[in-house]
């Protein structure tokens, strides 16, 4: 059953209005309702948050500090909500776009809304509809209201199940986004009170994962009990598209170039150079000065094939006149590597923090051969336009923090973990 808790999408949008025109009344002649219906609207989205969102003058509605805190929130989700129309609007080869009303009433039901993105995610109208307590009959017609409002099919069938159309795909990243801020509102308010609460998802990288993203999380959970993390540990194609959705509030890892088409941008913490890692008694770990022919013969483990750390490894042996390595496995998964190191003769690239511990115990050991060109960024990744939750920035915040302590004590030389300032 779906537990989590939305603002009503139409008494939110009756909250902007108000907040614009200063007043209920011109608020309900602008949105085409009753006054007494727009009053109840902003009571119920009070009521919902605990707090009042208008200081009621003879001179008009003034937002508190609280509604300025929602307003802010709610403007991004109405701005989303508005491009989505327009999109619809352009789609069927209509020009005039938004009317004065504004935003179309199709788009203004927050279940409806909710129960699309369930019903994409698990292609079946029946499981859709246990997951928010309604009948089948009632996810077909929301569906069917969502379609006619847009004025093109959002699903089609085929032996899988319910699918997206190509237009229904656009529609979804549009309405993933308006309700991932949507669901941040409750959590601004509670931070206003001095609470930080909520969840936070972290596209967890393998250059991050080690030590810089336990310790952060640790530091933040310690501090505010109230704070949920979670981790997603997909490819980072994966992670950046639900970065682009809302669903993913960051990116931490290793950087790929910039692009500002795809509505991201990056922040460097760190740099980190590659190694190349076996058992303690490898029998290759007690020789040293070692060159790249000399491991040509070895079992490797490496990245998947056109990963960044891969093209580097491969690069590096084509300058030196040599065929890349072939893996014997190709894995991302640290646990796998770990026991592949531990137990083989197998080597692998990877950085030198990923297997912190093991070398620290002196389980694994760094192979004495020259990586050059192998040195990646590791940051941060998020959407540009969209500020993060109080919870995502306090965590932000922490991995800036342990980064730049890191930095410090390497260059202390109190830890080989081979970070540097960036």
């Amino acid at each position: 059953m779906e537990t989590t808790e939305y603002l009503s999408l139409s008494n939110l949008y009756a909250v902007q209005r108000v907040a614009e025109s200063g007043s209920v009344s011109r608020a309900a002649k602008a949105l085409f309702r009753a006054q007494s219906a727009v009053t109840r609207a902003v009571q119920e989205v009070e009521s919902a948050l605990g707090e009042m969102l208008f200081e009621r003058k003879s001179s008009g509605m003034l937002p508190t500090q609280a509604g300025h805190t929602v307003l802010k929130r709610g403007e991004r989700v109405c701005a989303e909500l508005s491009e989505l129309a327009r999109w619809c609007s352009l789609r069927q080869g209509r020009r005039h776009l938004l009317t004065d009303a504004g935003l179309p009433a199709y788009l203004l039901n927050t279940r409806r809304l909710r129960l699309f993105t369930i019903l994409a995610h698990r292609r079946h109208m029946a499981s859709a509809a246990h997951s928010l307590g309604i009948t089948q009959p009632a996810v077909s017609s929301a569906i069917r209201i969502l379609e006619n409002g847009a004025g093109f099919a959002l699903f089609h069938r085929d032996p899988r199940g319910l699918q997206l159309t190509t237009d229904g795909e656009s529609f979804l990243l549009h309405v993933r986004r308006a309700l991932n801020e949507l669901r941040h509102i409750s959590d601004d308010i509670a931070a206003l009170r001095g609470s930080i609460q909520g969840t936070v998802t972290v596209g967890a990288l393998p250059l991050g994962r080690t030590l810089i993203l336990p310790t952060a999380v640790a530091r933040v959970v310690t501090r505010y009990p109230k704070v949920r993390v979670i981790t997603d540990e997909s490819a980072y194609e994966l992670l950046v598209a639900g970065v682009r959705a809302g669903d993913i509030d960051f990116v931490l890892g290793a950087l790929r170039p910039d692009d500002a088409a795809t509505g991201l941008y990056s922040e460097r913490l760190i740099t980190e150079d590659l190694a190349i890692l076996a058992r303690r008694d490898h029998p290759l770990a007690a020789r040293r000065e070692l060159a790249l022919k000399d491991l040509a013969g070895m079992q490797w483990i490496l990245p998947r094939a056109h990963s960044p750390s891969r093209a580097r490894l491969d690069a590096l042996f084509r300058r030196k006149r040599l065929k890349p390595p072939q893996p014997t496995v190709e894995t991302a998964d640290l646990a796998v590597i770990r026991g592949l190191l531990l137990r083989t003769d197998m080597i692998a690239l990877l950085s030198l923090q990923q297997l912190h511990y093991e070398r620290g115990s002196g389980a694994l050991t760094e192979l004495d051969v020259s990586v050059p060109g192998t040195r990646r960024d590791i940051g941060l990744t998020l959407r540009a336009g969209s500020p993060p939750s109080p919870a995502a920035r306090e965590l932000i915040d922490a991995i800036r923090l342990v980064t730049t302590e890191m930095t410090h004590r390497e260059s202390r030389g109190r830890t080989p973990s081979g970070c540097s300032a960036v």
